[in-house]
């Protein structure tokens, strides 16, 4: 009897390790449809880039420092590239030196946020409240009066002056 329950529990431990090792929980799929925004995934494909259908879509990173948005200096917004969705304002924005653009807050009733597991950990992952593209990730290393990094990726979205 206890060799059973200990192979039950390693059995178990097995498979919430690989549910860790491959997300479950807190994914794209796991939202899907419970948005205002929803289309298919061949409607996605069409509309955005292969970058950004990567990023929003399927819940990829682009690479540090790739972005032209990191750099955006100007008064404005930034809004979602798959719903424009406006997620973010240019008076929130800072430089965190990571290579992704960063936030210290987002507008209000802009985003969600979901656990992500994918490496290994708990993550909050930031998607748009609206279409559910997946944007980035939020860490508590930011500046103040937040104290929070919201790390977007760029390709996710798309910066309106004025």
């Amino acid at each position: 009897m206890i060799e059973f329950t200990k192979r039950a529990f390693l059995r178990s431990a097995g498979f919430a390790g690989i549910a860790l090792t491959f997300g479950c929980g807190g994914t794209a799929d796991a939202r899907k449809g419970k948005f205002p925004v929803t289309k298919t995934d061949a409607e996605w494909k069409k509309q955005l880039s292969p970058a950004a259908y990567r990023v929003l879509r399927q819940e990829d990173t682009e690479r540090p420092f790739s972005s032209p948005l990191d750099k955006e200096k100007r008064k404005g917004t930034f809004v979602c590239a798959g719903c424009d969705q406006r997620l973010f304002s240019s008076a929130h924005k800072y430089d965190s030196g990571t290579g992704w653009p960063s936030f210290w807050q987002p507008l209000s009733g802009a985003i969600g946020t979901a656990t992500d597991y994918k490496l290994g950990y708990a993550r909050t992952e930031v998607h748009c409240a609206r279409c559910g593209g997946h944007l980035g990730h939020v860490f508590n290393d930011g500046p103040k009066p937040t104290g929070k990094r919201y790390c977007m990726n760029g390709v996710a979205m798309r910066f309106i002056a004025g």
